[in-house]
């Protein structure tokens, strides 16, 4: 018997037919004797419609009971799945995520999970049924009150059961059948990824794949959980996010993964999982961020400090920092950096206030920029990935803005019409495109 935590997206449950056959796949599971705990999406763009509706009553929503009203999609999910399953003759529990013990701090909209209690959770296991906790919610330690956890949340959830519950596996259910080595959406012919390291996958998750959640990710490599993604619409194998000394967990109600060498008498599928790793896992983009630009800074110390000490007074994430070539004669450097749309209102009315303390001359902020990002841990040993990447995109008439690497990544910023085209030469020029066809997905894209 293993314990495996399954998340299902909005896409996944989406309406009553829906329901029906993720409650199918989900009996499948305990029929076979596992210990089965599953996380629920909102259904559809049910989240969405709240917020629109939340809107329409005040342009400025109490953060306590716009979390209040959110956390609802989740609820509706969970009971009609729980109610789906007990409709085929076995027994679901349904937990609101206090509920469930997922414990939070007191944050409103993006809190950060704490601890999980998962008592209840742990007895309707050994009950013999099937717990439906609805993700993306939580209470706050401190205040008593509702929280939520912000977008991708039901990921952070599913996952954070898992390692509270030492579970064997988390699957994340989603509308594609897995990673792939960039958004099918925008390269049809992109090619799946069957087995990923979290170091990788971690990468292609801060550089703006929407497959998984960042702090999903985060949470599955410092608790060692696996991950498997792959789509509710079909049964084929998805990719494993995992160490390469992962131990065995299931992949299917009767099949489990074994990392080589082991040898178990019991149906095995084998992934590939080879030493010598693709030079390339996949092209990542991002159209969520902005740039902006401080120029005049005194070329002095101190002054960049104070610059990133005042955005961070504001709680911007800042991601890429470019300082270009002082000019002795003037004393003066420009510094340059890119941030979440969302957060440039903020920071640049904080910088604005600031401007003569900072000693800066101008401020401009950009919204019409996009992020694309080359991921593998294979170009460690390989020199010239930077030329081939460059190469492509000139190739393409396509201007670079601004550069940032790490070990297995590198980030260039570009106009956000060409981003598309940026892909898919880049996604050509290493060779990624697959011999097999479109790859499909599923659900669509939402809201």
């Amino acid at each position: 018997m293993s314990l495996v935590v399954q998340k299902y997206g909005g896409s996944s449950v989406a309406d009553a037919v829906s329901v029906k056959r993720v409650a199918r796949r989900i009996a499948s599971y305990r029929r076979a004797n596992h210990e089965v705990v599953v996380v629920v999406s909102a259904m559809g763009d049910t989240t969405d419609d709240l917020i629109d509706l939340a809107e329409r009553v005040t342009p400025s929503p109490p953060a306590r009971e716009l979390d209040m009203l959110l956390t609802a999609g989740e609820r509706i999910s969970m009971a009609l799945l729980a109610m789906a399953i007990n409709d085929l003759g076995l027994e679901a529990r349904s937990f609101t995520g206090s509920q469930a013990g997922v414990i939070t701090d007191s944050t409103h909209g993006r809190a950060r999970i704490i601890d999980i209690t998962p008592g209840r959770i742990r007895s309707a296991l050994d009950d013999g049924a099937i717990a439906i906790v609805a993700g993306f919610q939580g209470v706050s330690q401190t205040t008593k009150d509702i929280t939520t956890l912000g977008r991708g949340g039901s990921d952070t959830t599913a996952v954070a059961l898992a390692a509270a519950l030492d579970g064997d596996v988390c699957e994340i259910y989603t509308d594609v059948d897995g990673v792939f080595t960039a958004d099918p959406r925008i390269v049809p012919v992109a090619r799946q990824v069957p087995v990923i390291t979290p170091e990788e996958m971690l990468e292609m998750a801060a550089s703006g794949a929407k497959i998984l959640h960042l702090r999903c990710v985060e949470y599955a490599r410092r608790y060692g959980v696996p991950l498997h993604v792959r789509s509710s619409f079909s049964t084929n194998m998805g990719t494993v996010v995992a160490e390469a000394s992962t131990r065995s967990f299931p992949i299917s109600p009767t099949e489990m993964y074994v990392p080589p060498p082991t040898r178990p008498e019991v149906p095995v599928v084998e992934l590939e999982a080879s030493l010598e790793a693709p030079l390339i896992t996949g092209v990542v983009h991002d159209r969520s961020q902005a740039k902006i630009t401080v120029t005049g800074v005194p070329d002095v110390p101190g002054k960049a400090a104070a610059v990133f000490e005042t955005v961070a007074k504001v709680g911007s994430n800042i991601d890429m920092i470019v300082q270009n070539v002082s000019i002795p004669a003037a004393g003066q450097t420009d510094i340059s950096f890119t941030l979440p749309v969302g957060d440039v209102a903020a920071t640049v009315a904080a910088l604005e206030a600031a401007k003569s303390s900072l000693g800066f001359q101008e401020l401009f902020a950009d919204d019409q920029i996009g992020k694309l990002s080359l991921v593998g841990a294979g170009m460690r040993s390989h020199p010239g990935v930077s030329a081939r990447l460059f190469s492509a995109l000139s190739g393409a008439g396509i201007n670079i803005e601004m550069i940032s690497t790490s070990e297995i990544r590198i980030s260039v910023v570009t106009r956000a019409d060409v981003l598309d085209d940026a892909v898919r030469a880049v996604h050509s020029a290493f060779d990624l495109d697959s011999a097999e066809g479109n790859a499909i997905v599923y659900g669509g894209s939402g809201r």
